[in-house]
């Protein structure tokens, strides 16, 4: 199946039925869409950091002449701990979603195996991504997005598995 990465984005934003279909994909054009929204949510991040983080870790007053003679070398440590996090974290949350998905299979009377629920997860995931994004942005509660996040990612696995191949009798 040949389909666009900006399709996948629409279509994981849109329509929750779609990623059904969409866990016959290759594993190789879900992981380039994975670590699309995890460049996406490093380069927030690294700015998120360059615009305030920065001066917040070298806000002391002894450190402070010597924090503008290293900062330089800070930026690139911090973007790889960055993306390094940020990539451990997504396939975590993930992987976790996968699972709470693959229990939801069986009672739906549906065939599915795990990398299937995972890949459909994946898509499933970028609403919560693009809340993470943009709940730090406006000082939201983090306990209030991540609830919201798995609400929706969970709606759109649900959503998902509907599409999925009934069990053979």
């Amino acid at each position: 199946m040949k389909i666009s990465h900006m399709q996948l984005f629409i279509d994981s934003l849109t329509d929750p039925k779609k990623l059904g279909a969409y866990r016959i994909l290759s594993i190789g054009k879900v992981m380039q869409y994975a670590f699309l929204l995890i460049a996406i949510l490093t380069a927030f991040s690294f700015g998120q950091f360059v615009t305030t983080g920065a001066d917040a870790v070298f806000s002391y007053g002894d450190i402070e002449q010597y924090a503008a003679d290293v900062k330089w070398i800070v930026y690139p440590i911090a973007i790889v701990f960055l993306f390094v996090m940020s990539t451990a974290i997504f396939f975590i949350k993930v992987s976790l979603y996968a699972l709470a998905g693959q229990f939801l299979v069986k009672p739906m009377k549906r065939r599915g195996e795990y990398r299937q629920v995972w890949r459909t997860a994946v898509f499933a995931s970028t609403w919560a991504t693009l809340f993470s994004m943009f709940g730090s942005l406006f000082r939201f509660s983090s306990t209030i997005i991540t609830l919201i996040s798995i609400f929706i990612t969970m709606a759109f696995i649900i959503f998902a598995l509907t599409k999925y191949p009934l069990e053979k009798k």
